[in-house]
């Protein structure tokens, strides 16, 4: 577990750019996600962006055969949904849009969840709490703290409230490749797992659910559901560990 990459500063520096167009992307989002929007339509509208500056490419297309730009997971959908012509979004779900950015050789990811149109109050408050799981976590990340410690904050914020964090989906360093050490899991205790240093670079991402946090693979072979088809929140943030704490840079 010591084999955590630590990025130089023009690393740093790169992926900040790349995290600046990953952010206009989700951003860009709460124009898009409306129902009657289909999936692909938000997928293509995702690529126009990330390619229209120079040097950025969509960090999941082909990445291990990936199809497209985002991962678009609706409602029991917990990650890695396929984006198609003939899904559309309707009033009252809610979608997780999860996209990546390479850009100069350095990949940034980050995952909003979406509500479309008006939402149950239960499930934006859902929502909402699985946000708030990814906030109250970052402030674990300073160095001489531990991995762990982030995974403790996420489970108890999750659990505390009724909902159960999904164990096998982790978040993960990211840098030169998308996946790197360490695996952040969503359930932990605190003084376990690897030390945490400057120049570490992780995309944390809380998975939670309203049901039991099992999870199965669709027919697709890409698309995780819940196994109890509760409804499924995702956020993520790629951040740097500063000299005394850390810098979300998407």
């Amino acid at each position: 577990m010591n084999n955590i990459p630590i990025k130089t500063q023009q690393e740093l520096n790169d992926m900040r750019i790349g995290g600046a167009i990953l952010k206009e992307v989700l951003d860009k989002m709460y124009d898009v996600v409306k129902p009657g929007i289909s999936t692909m339509e938000i997928d293509l509208i995702a690529e126009k962006i990330i390619r229209a500056h120079e040097g950025a490419t969509p960090g999941f297309k082909g990445y291990s055969g990936f199809p497209a730009t985002l991962c678009i997971s609706i409602n029991e959908e917990v990650v890695h949904g396929i984006p198609k012509e003939d899904r559309f979004l309707k009033e009252g779900d809610i979608v997780g849009l999860d996209c990546g950015v390479l850009y100069k050789g350095l990949y940034t990811d980050a995952c909003r969840t979406y509500l479309v149109g008006k939402v149950k109050p239960e499930v934006q408050k859902f929502v909402e709490i699985t946000k708030k799981a990814l906030n109250d976590c970052l402030k674990k990340v300073r160095p001489g703290n531990h991995i762990g410690d982030i995974s403790e904050v996420i489970e108890d914020v999750l659990t505390s409230n009724g909902y159960s964090p999904v164990i096998e989906c982790t978040g993960h360093g990211v840098g030169h490749n998308l996946h790197e050490p360490p695996e952040i899991l969503n359930a932990g205790r605190k003084g376990t797992g690897p030390e945490i240093k400057p120049g570490m670079v992780f995309a944390i991402e809380p998975i939670s659910t309203m049901g039991y946090g099992n999870i199965v693979t669709g027919d697709d072979d890409w698309t995780i559901i819940t196994a109890d088809n509760s409804l499924s929140a995702h956020f993520e943030h790629t951040v740097i560990v500063t000299e005394d704490g850390y810098e979300v840079i998407v």
